[in-house]
């Protein structure tokens, strides 16, 4: 399945999915349930090489958020193109708890949700179709303006019209 990272298509993930019963690669980074977190958090914290997590969309983002430093990649979880729940998951990983490491999309990504999955701090995304890096190229032109804040530091459409109203001001 093809990776993109900030738009651009990467050959290789660094990432080494790991399963709840395998050993952990002792100097990759390696890439965990959350169920496996929780079962030996003490033991992981611990852990030289880095380490990243796979969400599901059920774990309240709330209780996990302090813990997400501790993570160079979160991974949340679209199980149908119709549930939301990691959009909310995402924003409150990146406004609330300060989360500046990979946060990846996977499941059902689609090319109609990607530029609202980038704007709520998505920068990796595993998608199902072979020419991913157009897809993602097209969808990040779907829109001029935004009307919404967020975490992504796009102006919004109302603060582009004030900036330019204050300089319209100050030009008389």
């Amino acid at each position: 399945m093809p990776l993109l990272k900030h738009g651009r298509q990467i050959g290789e993930d660094a990432w080494i999915s790991v399963a709840d019963d395998a050993p952990l690669p002792h100097d990759r980074p390696a890439l965990i349930s959350h169920a496996r977190w929780q079962a030996e958090q003490q033991h992981l914290a611990s852990r030289n090489a880095p380490l990243g997590i796979r969400l599901p969309n059920t774990v309240d983002v709330l209780d996990f958020g302090p813990e997400a430093g501790r993570f160079g990649l979160i991974v949340l979880e679209f199980p149908k193109f119709s549930d939301g729940r990691a959009y909310s998951q995402a924003r409150l990983l990146r406004e609330r708890f300060g989360f500046t490491g990979e946060l990846r999309a996977t499941g059902h990504v689609l090319q109609d949700q990607l530029w609202h999955m980038q704007r709520c701090g998505f920068d990796t995304f595993e998608i199902a179709r072979e020419d991913a890096a157009e897809v993602f190229a097209a969808a990040m032109r779907s829109f001029s303006h935004v009307y919404q804040p967020t975490g992504d530091g796009r102006p919004s459409a109302l603060k582009q019209r004030l900036a330019t109203a204050r300089k319209q001001e100050a030009a008389e």
